[in-house]
């Protein structure tokens, strides 16, 4: 509810700045003034005035799309009165109600009607032009709202959920597998994410220039969810610490594996995990992956063990008596495989020692000294606990309507949930936990939160370094994968790179989240949808030439 009186706000604020900026153009249309305060009614006698689909109006108030309807209603006006040259077009997009206001308040803006009988040759043609710029628009508007509100493209640029999910796949992402999130900052540029742009590693990331508006911000709210992430789904979220984005919504998206819901006990012992003191189910499309250490005597030809195994992420040092290769995700297979070669000496799963928590510490040169340097990359969640990635919890997963216990001992394990995710003002002083300025030895939990895992575990940034994700942060689950490029992107985590790039037809429109070892190919429906789209096309031509020949 608090979403749609927020947008409602908004909704008031605009029609009375497009009533200030046009009062008097209406007037000379031949309307009521007051109509050009009138949300809805003032862009559908614009929509009427300039002959255009009545549906355009709607448009106009949907989040992410409305500003670009917006637009395009406010250029029609202007034309309308004659404003059409490119200064005027320009402000007219830039500064909408300012201009606006400047024509709507000028002696010499009179309604400008064009009659077809009298074009020039030059007017034809610019008409010509704008019907064309007009079709890009509507092209684009209609790929946003596909785009915001039903499925969005995904790719996966790193080996955390190898094998299921490859490095370089394409996802489409169904928005509404757990019900549909609404948009959270309503002006913003189509199909960006977060940045317009990244300025390089040389500046503060959170100085990139933004795609969307912060300062017009939407509560939090989702429609029609009729369920939410079960254990063992494959789910995209927004990464809970992103810490250049304030946004929600606009945080980097990642994809995991969600391996325990609201309510769950998650551990993880000798780098296995258990649900609820249970061992994991392994689906069909899954594969355990570990880190092996591998000691050799001599050089291992790493690009052919790459093409034989596909994805292998290594790191190689040499030392005085040989090579140790760092294999970051291998199969128990691929182990056994890799084990016989005959310059490999030995073989080991890598296992971090239990009680020792995985905290970086840094010499502070100015104190002489080590102090501990909390990073989320290189620290384990909570940042208290003696856990690492083999030796984790139990951890409870906090569900709505929980009440915690509130105490310097599990302060860390809720401090996110209490100050960022659910938005309360967190304060320690003098000893005591202050929420919104009421000392507090206890905290009502106000939404469920999940734990995502990578299925290539030890080659994994997840929810052991990241903590709890929120309900607020799903955005939905992969369907298929439309397209999968081998070597398109740079794998950090290995000192091999293969050469060039490989189109790997074999995972061409395939479904992502059913678990099944065979997965479905849905290529033959992308083929009817393209045949529909282009068949659709030539026939709509086909009417409307013999409809201008009658």
């Amino acid at each position: 509810m608090n979403y749609f009186l927020t947008y409602a706000v908004y909704v008031i604020i605009l029609s009375v700045l497009m009533g200030i900026s046009t009062w008097k153009l209406f007037k000379k249309m031949g309307y009521n003034p007051l109509f050009a305060f009138v949300p809805f009614y003032n862009y559908y006698i614009i929509q009427k005035e300039t002959d255009h689909s009545k549906w355009w109006v709607i448009l106009a108030y949907v989040p992410i799309v409305g500003p670009i309807m917006m637009t395009v209603f406010h250029l029609f006006l202007m034309k309308h009165f004659g404003k059409t040259s490119f200064v005027q077009k320009l402000l007219t997009v830039i500064l909408p109600f300012i201009y606006m206001a400047f024509v709507n308040y000028s002696k010499d803006s009179e309604l400008h009607v064009e009659d077809d009988l009298y074009l020039t040759e030059e007017e034809k043609a610019e008409g010509k032009k704008e019907s064309f710029v007009g079709s890009i628009t509507f092209a684009v508007v209609f790929a946003t709202i596909v785009h915001v509100f039903f499925t969005q493209p995904f790719g996966i640029p790193t080996g955390s959920m190898e094998r299921t999910l490859l490095v370089g796949d394409f996802l489409f992402v169904n928005k509404w597998s757990y019900g549909f999130r609404m948009p959270m900052r309503p002006l913003a540029i189509p199909f960006l994410q977060g940045t317009i742009m990244d300025t390089g590693e040389k500046n503060n990331p959170k100085d990139d220039p933004k795609s969307y508006v912060d300062a017009v911000k939407l509560p939090y709210a989702r429609i029609l969810q009729f369920n939410k992430p079960q254990k063992n789904d494959i789910v995209v979220f927004n990464y809970p610490q992103d810490s250049v984005h304030t946004a929600t919504d606009r945080k980097d998206p990642y994809v995991k594996r969600c391996v325990a819901v609201a309510g769950d006990i998650m551990e993880f012992r000798a780098g296995r995990l258990f649900i609820n003191g249970k061992p994991e189910s392994i689906l069909g499309d899954q594969k355990k992956q570990h880190k092996y250490i591998a000691t050799t005597g001599s050089q291992l030809d790493v690009p052919s063990l790459y093409k034989k195994y596909g994805f292998l992420p290594v790191q190689e040092v040499q030392t005085q008596t040989g090579y140790l290769y760092d294999f970051q995700g291998l199969t128990d297979e691929t182990a056994k495989e890799i084990k016989m070669l005959p310059q490999v000496i030995d073989l080991k799963e890598h296992i971090w020692p239990k009680d020792s928590g995985a905290v970086s510490f840094k010499l502070n040169a100015m104190h002489d000294a080590y102090t501990k340097h909390v990073d989320t990359t290189q620290s384990i969640f909570p940042i208290n606990k003696k856990w690492n990635q083999d030796w984790y919890g139990p951890l409870k997963i906090p569900k709505k309507g929980d009440v915690v216990t509130l105490n310097h001992e599990t302060l860390p394990e809720y401090r996110w949930i209490i100050s960022e995710y659910e938005h309360n003002k967190l304060e320690n002083k003098d000893g005591k936990i202050f929420v919104n300025g009421q000392e507090a030895t206890q905290y009502t939990i106000k939404q469920d939160y999940y734990m995502m895992i990578g299925d290539n575990r030890d080659a994994s940034l997840d929810a052991r370094f990241f903590g709890f994700v929120p309900e607020e942060n799903i955005v939905g689950s992969p369907m298929f994968t439309w397209l999968s490029v081998e070597g398109l992107f740079p794998d950090k985590s290995s000192s091999y790179q293969p050469d060039g790039k490989k189109i790997r037809w074999d995972r061409m429109f395939k479904a992502t989240n059913t678990g099944e070892a065979n997965k479905t190919s849905y290529w033959w429906v992308a083929a009817i949808i393209l045949l529909l789209f282009f068949g659709w096309d030539y026939i709509a031509r086909l009417f409307k030439k013999k409809e201008s020949e009658e």
